[in-house]
Parts: structure tokens; C-alpha cells; sequence
């Protein structure tokens, strides 16, 4: 028979109530928790329920019983993790006809992640199918098909969807970005307009600066294209350092583009305060530098305040705007955009040669349901879930992973960047993981160098359960086994 998950147990949905509650600060540190009989009057069970429900929340680290007295909310566990160590921006910057190979790296990776069945996939960068509105995408597609029957044998438009685009042009606004639908193409995910921005902007043998750690995608992407990178300093708070890329503009030649996630980066969860955007910006325009903006997880934000854009501060069309709502709607649809500003006629010859418009459909149906409040309440729920996943997982590693793991809680997304205690290797922790069943991004992967073999990536991108506190548990007895 198949083990029942606490989380349908009745005990576990109380205290689910009351973890929501002290995740979203309703109950903060210090508070009171109802008491054992207003619990079993309040939610109809019985008084052995209700101690239940208290002694998994005290397990969790989000309550400790007071003799006499009853339960109280503690700090969260993972405010006793000591945060990621900030890198020294006047570090020597790397050469870049140094760095090669990631390719092989990520291959190595895929490969044996085929070889070995999965239980617990902690190395998702997008959220579980229930997470986005799949009813109400469905019924927008066949809504699409009844109103343009034409539109699976008619061409479409080369730079995408009218309405779709114009639909984005409105919702850019939030980001503080002024542009119109005849300026945004559409492409197949953030990763084609990644890759139509670099190479509209640079040529073989080129320099690519980006931030370091960054996803590694990227650095197949910049390699494939005959591209050189150069790493720049990036903190886990604050985002890229703009001191340190201004030194690279002084010191190294053929920097023809920088590429930066301003929000929630990927792997760090940081964001770039909004001075140091604006600085960015300005520091690339004067040097006649290309910026590429990757904000595919600008909107997953935990206040549901907009984040800005580093576009809004540019007024030369200096900044390639690439967006994506892979990880925020609808991940199997691939269906990304760019705004590409003085490079636009370029992009949109390189992307008639490269793979010709996104089929009609998709852009319709999503342009549809972005046009509604249904979307901004799916963002909504979208980010309270990312929210909850995130301090539960953040409180598992710190109930689990050995002294000296250290760990920085972003605002948003759905990534944790752990640092191991010195001396452990990325790379075995994820063969032995994975030996096992459990999968994670290893920090070798983030970057050309080895300088972040001690970290892993950590998704809380799925619901957290007891399979992911087992899973993690394990996962810690390998990292503390060195």
C-alpha cells in the first residue's frame, strides 16, 4: 500500500493554516499561538489533532512550547544560516580565453541524470503543473480556435501576434518601460532572444560580460556562438557589481555586450537595488556597450510590487529587453518576446533566418487570459505558493545541512544557492544524490571556472512535502559526509 502523505492528514492541513500564517507574517516571531482548545473549537477536531498540528509546526522550527503557557512563533530557522560571503569586486577579473568547456560539463550532467531514475527533483527551474492556470489556458485556446478557425493555416505576422504584442507593450508598463507592440518580437522562450540579441551585437572572438555565478544556459549559449566570457563579481544581495564591470571596460578589449537578471537572478535570488540599475545603464551607454536584460523572473516578486526593469532607465535604445513566461504561466508553451531597441531591424532579420515567426495560437490564447485580472490573481496565488515553498525548503536545509552551510533568502523566485562548509565538492554531492534518486544543480555548473564547486542550486519551485523533507534530509547527510 502506498504511504498516505502527511499533507493529506488532517492534522497537517491545520497546521498548514498556521504556517501560512507565520510565513506571511500574520503571526510574527514572539506571538502567541491560539491555544490547544480555541484550535479544536476553531477548526472542529479533536484536542490529540490540534497537538499534532502544533508539535509538526514546533518540528518545523516555526513553534516552541513555554511550560504553563502553550505554543509560541519563533524565527524562522533559516534566519540562523549566516548569509552567502559577498565577493570582492576589485577581485582580479579572470581571463577570458581562459574560460571554455562548459558544454562538456552540462553534458556530463544531463547525461547521468538519464542514467539514474528521479524520486525528488530539487534541480526545476519552474513550478509544478497544478502551480499555473491550465483549465483557464485550455479554454482560452479553444476560445482562439472558435473566433480565427483560419489560424492554424494562415501565416503569421513576422514579428508575432498583434494583439499579443500589444497586450505586453501594456503590461510593460509595470516594469516602467515605454514601448509600443510594433517594437516587441516574439520568440521561442528567453533563451532564442538571448541568442538573437548576442548575435546581433557580437561576432566570433568577441567578450560577452556576465554575471558571476550565472545560469549555465547562458554559457552554453555565449560558447556555441564562438563567444569568449568574462565573469564579473555578483553579490548574493545586491546583484552584479558595477565597479567591478567598469574595471573590466577599462582592462579588457571586445567587450561588445553585458548580460545581467537584475531580479531574482539565477542561481543567486538577487536584485539589483534600483540606483545600481540606473548606473548599469549609463555605465553601458557611455562605453557604447551593449546591455542584454533577462527579466524572466522580474514578476515573481513576494510584496506583488513591480519590479523595475534595467529598460526603464534607457532612453538610447542601448538595452535589449528579453522576457519569457516560462517560469510565471505557462512553461510548456516556450513563448518569449524582446524589445530590442536600436538592434530591432537586425534581431528581426536574424530571427526570419534562424526560425521564422512562433506559431499564431499560443500568443492568442495567452494574450487573451494577460488581458484579464484572471492573470494578475494566478500571479498572486503564483507567488504566495514560490513564498511558502521557499521557508519551508529554507527551513529544512537549516534544520538538516551540517555547521557552516550558509544560505542568503531572497525576495522572490524560486532558487536557493546554499554554500557547503568548505572543502565539499559540488560535484560528488550530486553524483551521490543522484545515486539515490534525488537530483540538484551542482555549483560547478554556474560558472566556466571552479570557484563555486562548494554551492548547490536548490529548487522550491514544487510543493513542499514529506517525500522533500526525506529527500533533503539524505541530501544533508551526504553534503556533512564531505
Amino acid at each position: 500500500m502506498e504511504n498516505t502523505d502527511p499533507e493529506d492528514l488532517l492534522y497537517a492541513r491545520v497546521a498548514g493554516h498556521y504556517r501560512r500564517a507565520i510565513q506571511a507574517g500574520v503571526l510574527a516571531p514572539g506571538a502567541r499561538m491560539p491555544s490547544l482548545r480555541t484550535l479544536t473549537r476553531t477548526h472542529r477536531v479533536s484536542l490529540s489533532t490540534a497537538v499534532q498540528a502544533c508539535r509538526s509546526l514546533e518540528d518545523e522550527g516555526l513553534l516552541e512550547a513555554r511550560a504553563r503557557s502553550g505554543y509560541y512563533v519563533l524565527r524562522p530557522r533559516h534566519a540562523l544560516l549566516q548569509p552567502v560571503r559577498e565577493p570582492d569586486p576589485q577581485q582580479a577579473l579572470p581571463d577570458p580565453s581562459s574560460f571554455s568547456g562548459i558544454h562538456d560539463r552540462v553534458s556530463d550532467f544531463v547525461a547521468k541524470c538519464e542514467r539514474f531514475p528521479v524520486h525528488t527533483n530539487l534541480a526545476l527551474a519552474f513550478g509544478a503543473p497544478e502551480a499555473y492556470p491550465q483549465e483557464a489556458l485550455k479554454n482560452a485556446a479553444l476560445r482562439a480556435l472558435r473566433r480565427h478557425p483560419e489560424v492554424l493555416v494562415s501565416p503569421v505576422p513576422p514579428q508575432g501576434d498583434p494583439g499579443f504584442r500589444s497586450v505586453l507593450a501594456r503590461r510593460a508598463l509595470a516594469a516602467g518601460m515605454q514601448t509600443t507592440a510594433d517594437e516587441i518580437l516574439v520568440t521561442h522562450g528567453c533563451t532564442e532572444a538571448i541568442n538573437l540579441a548576442l548575435r546581433a551585437v557580437a561576432q566570433p572572438g568577441d567578450v560577452i560580460a556576465v554575471e558571476s555565478p550565472t545560469y549555465f544556459g547562458l554559457l552554453q549559449v555565449i560558447e556555441s556562438l564562438g563567444l569568449q566570457t568574462l565573469e564579473i563579481p555578483t553579490s548574493p544581495s545586491r546583484g552584479l557589481s558595477v565597479e567591478a564591470l567598469e574595471l573590466a571596460f577599462r582592462t579588457h578589449e571586445r567587450i561588445r555586450a553585458v548580460v545581467v537578471v537584475p531580479n531574482f537572478q539565477n542561481p543567486l535570488g538577487s536584485v539589483m537595488p534600483d540606483a545600481e540599475k540606473a548606473r548599469l545603464v549609463a555605465l553601458c551607454e557611455t562605453h557604447g556597450i551593449t546591455l542584454v536584460e533577462d527579466d524572466i523572473y522580474g514578476a515573481l516578486g513576494d510584496d506583488d510590487l513591480p519590479l523595475k526593469s534595467c529598460k526603464a532607465w534607457d532612453r538610447g535604445g542601448n538595452v535589449i529587453y528579453c522576457g519569457s513566461l516560462h517560469k510565471t504561466l505557462a512553461p510548456g508553451m516556450r513563448v518569449g518576446w524582446m524589445i530590442s531597441g536600436r538592434w530591432h531591424a537586425r534581431v528581426r532579420m536574424l530571427k526570419h533566418a534562424q526560425s521564422r515567426p512562433n506559431d499564431a495560437l499560443a500568443q492568442i490564447a495567452i494574450g487573451e487570459f494577460m488581458d484579464s485580472h484572471a492573470f494578475d490573481r494566478h500571479l498572486v496565488r503564483l507567488r504566495r505558493q514560490l513564498k511558502a515553498q521557499r521557508e519551508s525548503m529554507a527551513a529544512a536545509i537549516a534544520s538538516h545541512f551540517p555547521q557552516g552551510t550558509r544560505l542568503n533568502m531572497p525576495r522572490g523566485g524560486m532558487l536557493l544557492w546554499v554554500e557547503m562548509p568548505e572543502g565539499r565538492s559540488s560535484r560528488a554531492v550530486f553524483e551521490a544524490a543522484l545515486a539515490e534518486g534525488i537530483r540538484v544543480a551542482p555549483g560547478l555548473m554556474f560558472s566556466n571556472s571552479a570557484r563555486f564547486d562548494h554551492f548547490l542550486r536548490i529548487s522550491c519551485a514544487f510543493p513542499f512535502s514529506s517525500r522533500t523533507e526525506s529527500a533533503l534530509r539524505r541530501l544533508a547527510q551526504i553534503v556533512a559526509a564531505g
